[in-house]
């Protein structure tokens, strides 16, 4: 099973320069920057080595996005970044499933919710690792294969906020323990690559996200069929009214 399943789920995202430079090369339609904060679907999240089903009607550019991730120990609001570091109850990885021609479409309205929100598209796991396990949050390797090859190769010393920065901006929001706060991606996605369309998930692709310290999370992504005994309803895109 998923390790818990948080009452909030505060997915944030352009964390990493890396991320946002690759966005810019591919002429990606908005710019990637810190700060942006959407409350993701804590109905969508998925079990380690559970699948991921693709929504073939709704998205044909399924992506995957790896992420180290905070959970918050205890409640609170309005804190400091000083008093941030107390508030860390622990790390885990998430694996942030994307239809970039949804989100695309979405960001035209300067947001993006419903392309990372689907069912089943936010893998998390496969453990919870507390504190005292990692010796340094900003020294871990991350990388995430599909079919064992690697995708992204990156390291959290990349960041450009600290953790305790990123926990008390949005400490406003308020927390409750349990609580999970993402910290964005890292380069080699697959909408940004040379290649995207040979590099989109597929029925049968083995996602592998990992991250020193914490552990592997996998996944398979399986057809609509597969997953429900039915073909998928006919595609629609959202230029459709």
């Amino acid at each position: 099973m998923a390790p818990i399943r948080p009452k909030k789920f505060f997915h944030t995202a352009g964390n990493y320069a890396e991320h946002a430079h690759e966005g810019d090369r591919a002429n990606w339609g908005h710019a990637i920057k810190p700060w942006i904060v959407f409350f993701q679907n804590v109905d969508a999240i998925t079990n380690p080595e559970d699948p991921v089903v693709y929504p073939e009607h709704l998205t044909k550019e399924l992506d995957y996005e790896l992420e180290l991730s905070v959970v918050i120990g205890k409640a609170g609001k309005h804190f400091s970044v000083d008093e941030a570091e107390s508030y860390i109850g622990g790390y885990v990885i998430f694996n942030d499933i994307t239809a970039r021609d949804i989100q695309r479409r979405e960001m035209e309205s300067a947001n993006f919710c419903f392309s990372k929100s689907i069912d089943t598209f936010c893998p998390l796991g496969p453990c919870i690792v507390t504190p005292d396990e990692i010796a340094d949050p900003y020294n871990l390797n991350l990388e995430l294969r599909v079919n064992g090859e690697k995708r992204q190769i990156s390291n959290s010393s990349h960041m450009s906020v600290t953790l305790p920065q990123l926990i008390s901006k949005f400490s406003a929001l308020g927390y409750s323990a349990g609580d999970i706060i993402t910290t964005g991606t890292v380069s080699g996605v697959a909408a940004f690559s040379a290649d995207p369309a040979a590099w989109y998930l597929k029925p049968g692709d083995v996602m592998e996200a990992e991250i020193e310290g914490i552990g592997i999370l996998r996944n398979k992504v399986i057809s609509w069929k597969e997953a429900y005994g039915v073909d998928a309803p006919e595609y629609r895109t959202f230029d459709h009214v």
